[in-house]
């Protein structure tokens, strides 16, 4: 049985993306996976293909916090808007790429991500991002200056690139077995999946994938 790691491509800058962390763990664990966290920079997928994220719309953006409020309530999660939004969240993805071993990157997304969506203060001044850090119990100085380096930014780009390799277009990302599984409200489906359930058959995701197109707005 194909036991590979869930691999969650995340930004803290989404909210679907907290919502999701909050359920992923316990689902790899129902089948069996680990999950593989990967930290990409949203704005750099949104550049690489043009387009704007929904927080940039003015018609989306009051619905969208109105949505996750209400996605939080009925997820029984914590949520609290930040000060501010959308934020700049690179140090913090930089931060979480420096941390090599899985179990304390796993510690520390969680404590991330509880800085912005579950009323833990933000993450916009890199003093927070240390206090942060330090609250796991990892070392905030070191891991600062690693985030400073061009290993750790190039890791943060690389991983960025992969995701738009394997045909993301945005956060968060589950990656299982090859297929990909985008935002909150995939995550039965994905379930469905790795029970080997997916209705979709291989047949039908060819013929999708090269489905013409009638007709163009340009």
């Amino acid at each position: 049985m194909n036991r590979s790691p869930l691999r969650f491509f995340f930004d803290y800058v989404s909210p679907y993306s907290y919502l999701a962390w909050t359920q992923l763990p316990a689902i790899a664990e129902r089948h069996g996976r680990t999950v593989e966290l990967v930290p990409v920079l949203f704005a750099g997928v949104l550049n690489a293909l043009g387009t704007t994220g929904p927080a940039e719309v003015k018609q989306k953006r009051f619905y969208i916090y109105k949505h996750t409020r209400r996605i939080a309530h009925e997820l029984g999660v914590p949520f609290v808007m930040p000060a501010a939004h959308p934020f700049n969240p690179l140090l913090a993805l930089r931060v979480t790429a420096a941390v090599q071993d899985e179990e304390a990157r796993r510690r520390l997304v969680s404590a991330l991500y509880a800085a912005v969506w579950a009323g833990g203060g933000g993450l916009v001044q890199p003093e927070r991002v240390g206090e942060v850090v330090a609250s796991v119990g990892l070392d905030a100085q070191a891991l600062l200056a690693a985030s400073q380096t061009p290993a750790v930014k190039e890791q943060v780009r690389r991983n960025t690139e992969e995701l738009l390799a394997l045909e993301g277009f945005g956060v968060p990302t589950i990656v299982a077995d090859g297929e990909l599984f985008f935002g909150v409200d995939s995550l039965s489906h994905l379930e469905r999946f790795l029970r080997g359930e997916d209705p979709l058959s291989r047949e039908e995701l060819e013929r999708l994938r090269n489905l013409p197109v009638a007709a163009s707005r340009i």
